[in-house]
């Protein structure tokens, strides 16, 4: 039996099933007998001990500035409260709770209290409360199995849903696959799965399956379906498939120190997308140039207070001295729409998506946006830095943050702080910025090409909703022509145009966008030496020949045709 999912990390993986609690079960609020409760309070201490355990063995060899630490780390600060682990042994004496109970009125009360409060950062609070208390139940229950060294077998993990916060505990040396019922493409799970290398298919319905713990599962992420107990036919063609897909993987060995050229001698950078300092100190494993797109708002998901300049000049620096002098682009941060920071105050919007995002949001908030453009020119003094900004529209918002990094000059100059000067971009994410493109280009020194949000913004068609995903997809005639239009503009003036979207880590596509005359790639890690590949035995000539044939296109069967005859 198999079901049908979103693929959005390749690979065929083989696994036990292992079902992880992400949601509340049914709880039984009945008094227990005064004779239990010992039993509950036992179970809530071993259960609470498990947690914190797993919970600090997997800040063992994390970088202290990456998103992973910071995620785990404010669990553990919650977790080691003693008041909060009072409260809960009181419910259980007082109140006859069972363990699992105490916990979820205790955290939930918690949530509530932050949710009443007039402090953003509290309030956004709340609900990594109440995912941490739902993780408790689960150990309580005796169902935090996912500890590191306690899987010994492949396992394929099954859940409704998974934070980033818990993806970051994740003990993935034994993890093979990843199943779950929500997320799409560019959901940011998927972005994680990718950059760990791991297969994954979201949006899938599991349920149908009846799938037992130890079940055996086949997840194929180059088809998109789970297999559940396959019969010995199945299983040997899958066999089969995986074995080539594993000889496939290390012919792309080959790759890793060739530079990225296509055979007939035509050059294009091939940069990564990355969102903490642990992923560049292992840039080298990916056969990349540089970085294309650091996310500097990932260091901000857990964190309960905005770093400040001191902390991100040290990060950007330990990030310059990582590269030995590759191409280093930091995007300042791309806050709001579907990117809830509890250290920064969000208001609720109608239609976040088309409200105080990007840009925008620094320009509301300039105190913050200085701060980290101090932290970046002061960093800029250790070596060279591209820096770009998210959600840019039209000229004047380049105006305005150009006034503010002249003032940030100015004051280092006063406090006779060294700095160094920057190559300035903007992420190119919405058709008034394709629009308005000849007018900032003056400005610019290079531009990155946004994908993800140029579809959504172009199509108005959400990028986390599965249901478009299909009819909608990334690469369609109009997002073709509007990366056309932009390089087209960029050309007429001489500024380099790169491209930071999903679309670029789609080996398929790389012929394309190397033929519309892309100078840039910046993909996720996990994927870069199939693109590097794909990069190398590609023809230029042909090529180009093939973007002129898919600009031509107006249906999407037709785009698809001309990709699939390139081969």
């Amino acid at each position: 039996m198999d079901v049908k999912g979103i693929a959005v990390s390749s690979g065929i993986s083989f696994g036990e099933a292992l079902h992880l609690a992400t949601e509340q079960r049914n709880l039984d609020y009945r008094l227990l007998p005064l004779s239990r409760i010992p039993q509950q309070l036992n179970r809530f201490d071993a259960g609470l001990k498990r947690l914190t355990q797993q919970l600090a063995d997997s800040l063992q060899g994390l970088d202290e500035h990456s998103d992973n630490y910071q995620l785990i780390e404010a669990d553990l600060l919650l977790l080691e409260d003693p008041e909060m682990a009072g409260q809960i042994r009181n419910s259980i004496r007082g109140l006859q709770f069972s363990a699992a109970v105490a916990i979820e009125r205790v955290f939930a009360h918690q949530a509530s209290e932050l949710e009443a409060m007039d402090d953003p950062y509290l309030a956004h609070r709340a609900q990594d409360v109440r995912c941490l208390g739902r993780r408790l139940i689960a150990a309580v229950d005796g169902k935090a199995a996912l500890e590191p060294g306690k899987l010994t077998r492949p396992t394929i993990i099954l859940a409704p849903d998974l934070t980033p916060a818990e993806f970051a505990v994740l003990p993935l040396d034994n993890i093979s696959g990843l199943v779950l019922k929500s997320g799409g493409y560019t959901s940011h799970t998927a972005i994680l799965a990718r950059a760990a290398g791991l297969p994954a298919l979201l949006s899938c319905n599991f349920d149908s399956l009846n799938i037992a713990n130890g079940d055996a599962l086949v997840l194929d992420a180059e088809q998109g379906c789970l297999h559940h107990q396959p019969d010995a036919e199945l299983l040997e063609q899958l066999n089969a498939r995986a074995k080539a897909e594993a000889e496939r993987r290390v012919r792309l060995e080959k790759y890793r120190e060739r530079a990225a050229m296509t055979k007939d001698g035509h050059e294009v950078s091939l940069l990564a997308n990355v969102g903490n300092l642990n992923d560049i100190t292992h840039l080298a494993k990916t056969g990349v140039d540089g970085i294309g797109l650091f996310r500097t708002e990932f260091m901000l998901m857990h964190c309960s207070e905005l770093p400040d300049e001191r902390s991100q000049y040290r990060l950007y620096c330990d990030a310059l001295h990582a590269l030995e002098g590759q191409v280093f682009t930091i995007r300042t941060m791309d806050i709001g729409a579907d990117k809830e920071l509890p250290c920064l105050p969000l208001t609720s919007e109608d239609n976040p998506a088309l409200g105080l995002r990007g840009l925008r949001y620094s320009l509301a908030h300039p105190e913050m946006l200085k701060t980290q453009l101090r932290a970046v020119l002061r960093a800029a003094n250790h070596g060279h830095i591209r820096l770009m900004f998210p959600m840019v529209n039209q000229v004047e918002e380049l105006d305005r943050v150009f006034a503010l990094l002249e003032e940030c000059k100015q004051e280092l100059i006063e406090e006779e702080r060294g700095f160094g000067e920057l190559s300035l971009g903007i992420v190119i994410e919405t058709p008034a910025a394709v629009m308005n493109l000849p007018s900032m280009l003056p400005m610019l020194d290079f531009v990155s090409i946004g994908t993800n949000d140029l579809t959504q913004y172009a199509m108005a068609a959400d990028r986390a909703n599965p249901q478009l995903t299909r009819d909608y997809p990334t690469l369609s005639p109009a997002i073709l022509r509007l990366i056309s239009m932009i390089l087209q503009s960029a050309r007429a003036q001489n500024v380099r145009v790169s491209l930071c979207g999903e679309l670029g880590s789609d080996p398929r596509l790389v012929p394309l966008l190397i033929g519309l005359g892309l100078d840039e790639l910046s993909v996720n890690t996990g994927m870069a030496l199939e693109v590097k590949a794909a990069i190398c035995e590609a023809d230029y000539q042909r090529c180009l020949l093939l973007a002129g044939q898919a600009l031509m296109a107006d249906r999407l069967e037709q785009l698809n045709q001309c990709i699939t005859n390139y081969k």
